[in-house]
């Protein structure tokens, strides 16, 4: 299927399952499809898969404040006078319980949720399905996709505030909400859905584009094991990964007309010519002609250029690393097809100070001379470096550094870089880790998680107001304590 009919089927599906908070997702409205009328066939069903896909698309998460938010929170951003002060407190670290953007986030999420669970809780009605209709691979597939979604809006949750309330049915089951779960059993839930998703769903040869598959569940299930500390099974998914490599041109991962290559394993999808008209409707609820994100104006150096990169992450490249001119731009450099060039004055604040650099990730500038408010550029999840790198680390804590160096090299080729030498301690090869993924992956929202998992958060913001044992995670909304029955105030994360 191609991204045109993906989008359009994801149109009609939305406002089937579109659901807000635990209380409101009426399926049973007469009025609407009924679940038990509305799985009869194979069109039924990927519509509603479809429709779980779409809350990663509103400016509640990919859309626009995931960036802000991960790139302010990491310091890869600093910000110019003219950012907005909401997207501040995640740079200065003044968020609190009452933050409207968290609780978009934890609204956007749970919405996929309920979505992905509507399918899930629906098996086997769509089991029922004639095999002539709808063949026994294609209901299991159909069913790893639900899977995959309800895992991946989990994974969002469980990094940014620890244990949550674990939804396994719609909204309708559990009216008055859920208590909180702990890490441990959210992390549990998702390795069972990556584990059904990576033994069901469609390897990318077979797949339609933008939609889940089982490198996609193999590498997120080698993530989520990697953060765990599981690193044996961890390498042992990303080794079952095949078809995947390296774009020749590192900054081929990063524009529209290059979108889903070799070295894709996961990204939202994002097309302007399928309709904005919803893009400013609502932060969460992934329902209308919703398909811009708003990277390339927030970022764009000749628009609102509220952030650009930050000294720290400039000084990290190596001399002669072409990741640096496929991350930023600097005076001099073309734009618009090569027909005009930026200069000095291009990157000035509003208020006068001209930058050095500005980003180039994510921008349209390589083909126009304006952002014009809205991007079409999908936005990478996982890309087959992020796996190489991922693999190296495991490798090098089960004590083959060897192959982790190779797996590392392999990266820096790509980036016109020497080997690293086959010798290093394990010490070595885990500080060429952590720099490689903060050049390799700059921008790409990985980094404040690495530094978390790593350990070296505390050290690498100590000149921010970050507070060790607080800013690791967000507070639970206090709309979410105030409209749950089942939480309350003892269950907010230390510090908030």
């Amino acid at each position: 299927m191609s991204k045109y009919k993906l989008l359009v089927i994801l149109l009609m599906g939305v406002f089937l399952v579109d659901s807000c908070s635990e209380n409101d997702l009426e399926l049973s409205n007469p009025n609407q499809l009924s679940p038990d009328t509305f799985f009869s066939n194979e069109s039924q069903v990927q519509s509603a898969i479809n429709a779980a896909y779409a809350n990663l698309q509103p400016f509640g998460l990919y859309g626009r404040l995931m960036f802000y938010m991960m790139d302010n929170m990491s310091h890869e951003n600093a910000g110019n006078s003219q950012q907005e002060g909401d997207k501040v407190t995640f740079a200065d670290f003044s968020f609190d319980s009452s933050n409207n953007q968290i609780f978009d986030y934890w609204d956007s999420c749970y919405r996929g949720i309920n979505k992905a669970n509507f399918i899930i809780g629906n098996a086997d009605k769509i089991n029922e399905i004639s095999d002539s209709e709808l063949s026994p691979a294609r209901k299991q597939k159909f069913i790893g996709e639900a899977r995959f979604l309800r895992a991946y809006y989990y994974w969002l949750l469980v990094n940014r505030f620890g244990g949550v309330p674990i939804r396994s049915g719609t909204a309708e089951d559990v009216p008055e909400g859920s208590p909180r779960s702990t890490k441990a059993e959210v992390i549990n839930l998702i390795v069972e859905d990556l584990t059904f998703a990576s033994a069901n769903l469609l390897r990318k040869s077979e797949e339609d584009k933008g939609r889940a598959t089982k490198g996609a569940a193999q590498a997120f299930l080698g993530k989520v094991l990697l953060y765990e500390k599981e690193y044996g099974a961890a390498l042992d998914a990303f080794q079952a990964m095949s078809g995947y490599d390296l774009e020749t041109d590192y900054y081929d991962n990063f524009k529209e007309e290059t979108e889903h290559g070799i070295e894709s394993v996961f990204e939202v999808e994002y097309d302007i010519a399928l309709g904005t008209g919803a893009k400013w409707d609502s932060p969460v609820s992934g329902s209308g002609p919703n398909h811009a994100t708003f990277r390339g104006q927030d970022y764009g150096v000749l628009n609102w250029f509220n952030v650009y990169p930050s000294d720290d992450l400039v000084a990290e490249f190596e001399p002669g690393d072409n990741r640096f001119q496929g991350s930023f731009y600097v005076p001099g450099d073309t734009y618009n097809n090569g027909q005009n060039t930026f200069v000095a004055d291009d990157f000035a604040e509003n208020g006068g100070n001209v930058r050095s650099v500005a980003w180039k990730k994510y921008q349209n500038y390589y083909k126009q001379t304006d952002e014009a408010s809205e991007s079409g550029i999908n936005v990478k999840i996982i890309r087959y470096s992020d796996v190489l790198l991922m693999m190296a680390e495991c490798e090098n804590e089960v004590g083959t550094q060897a192959d982790a160096i190779g797996l590392i090299n392999r990266v820096r080729t790509r980036a016109g870089l020497a080997n690293l030498p086959l010798n290093l301690s394990k010490a070595q090869v885990f500080d060429a880790i952590v720099h490689e993924r903060k050049v390799e992956l700059n921008g790409e929202q990985v980094r404040f998680d690495d530094m978390i998992r790593w350990g070296i958060v505390a050290s690498e913001l100590a000149d921010t107001n970050f507070q060790a044992g607080k800013h690791e995670l967000w507070p639970i909304p206090d709309r979410e304590i105030s409209s749950n029955a089942n939480l309350t105030s003892a269950d907010q994360n230390p510090g908030y």
